[in-house]
């Protein structure tokens, strides 16, 4: 295996249940899954960058614009294990799983998660922000907290920490859901049960911490909209067209 190795995949599902077709929606142009990808492409920092799809649909367009595709199974119950699956036919030492309803991500984000595997004990990388304060109480806008060298103590869809005092506390932290993993992280992954803290929060992150498996997290150099409804797609329009993205 060509060491540090880092692959980029982009699970890429047709029949989202929310927002149907949501991957090939056009967003100024472009099917929503191509901005995924252009964003992973340009930093320059995985090689491979695929998505992976059960659905020829999907790998139609892509291959109409040379963007490398990777088949799957339909049976895939997630995106984790959609990566995984993917991950099984590329060789590297770890893995990027990039959502592929974030149009609006950029380049900027890969450099920091990626970083953090410069520390040996890292096996599992995520990204979080500072909680926009609308998002404070949304269930949607998942939460996590850290220690102070970056591990998550834990991830939920509840406020935490909790302000008891009711002191005004300002710091929530909001979860994104880019992962990466080292290659025996995720096929440990993919091999463990469902937990009960991942069946109550419906996080699947959790199933890490409940098992013992460290999650770092680094900051994210801003939000990004994850789109599930016809709004967060006009949302995303909007703020390509504004930043002038072509």
């Amino acid at each position: 295996m060509t060491a540090n190795r880092i692959a980029g995949i982009i699970p890429a599902r047709l029949a989202s249940t929310r927002l149907p077709r949501k991957v090939l929606r056009s967003i100024c142009g472009r099917p929503m899954v191509e901005w995924v990808w252009r964003a992973a492409k340009a930093s320059g920092l995985m090689d491979p960058v695929v998505v992976a799809t059960d659905a020829d649909e999907v790998a139609t367009v892509c291959h109409e614009r040379q963007i490398p595709v990777v088949m799957t199974s339909p049976v895939c119950a997630s995106g984790s294990d959609r990566v995984r699956e993917a991950a099984q036919q590329i060789d590297a030492e770890i893995y990027v799983n990039i959502q592929g309803d974030e149009p609006t991500l950029t380049a900027e984000f890969f450099p920091p998660l990626l970083a953090l595997f410069a520390r040996p004990e890292v096996e599992v990388a995520t990204l979080a922000i500072l909680c926009p304060p609308e998002e404070f109480a949304n269930p949607h806008a998942v939460k996590v907290v850290s220690a102070l060298d970056g591990r998550a103590l834990y991830f939920s869809r509840a406020t935490i920490p909790h302000d008891r005092n009711h002191a005004g506390f300002t710091g929530y932290r909001k979860h994104l859901g880019i992962y990466a993993y080292r290659k025996d992280a995720l096929e440990r992954f993919s091999q463990l049960p469902s937990g009960l803290l991942e069946q109550v929060e419906q996080l699947e992150q959790l199933r890490l911490l409940e098992n013992g498996i460290d999650i770092y997290v680094a900051a994210a150099p801003h939000d990004t909209i994850g789109v599930d409804t016809e709004e967060d797609l006009r949302r995303a329009e909007v703020l390509l067209k504004s930043a002038g993205v072509s």
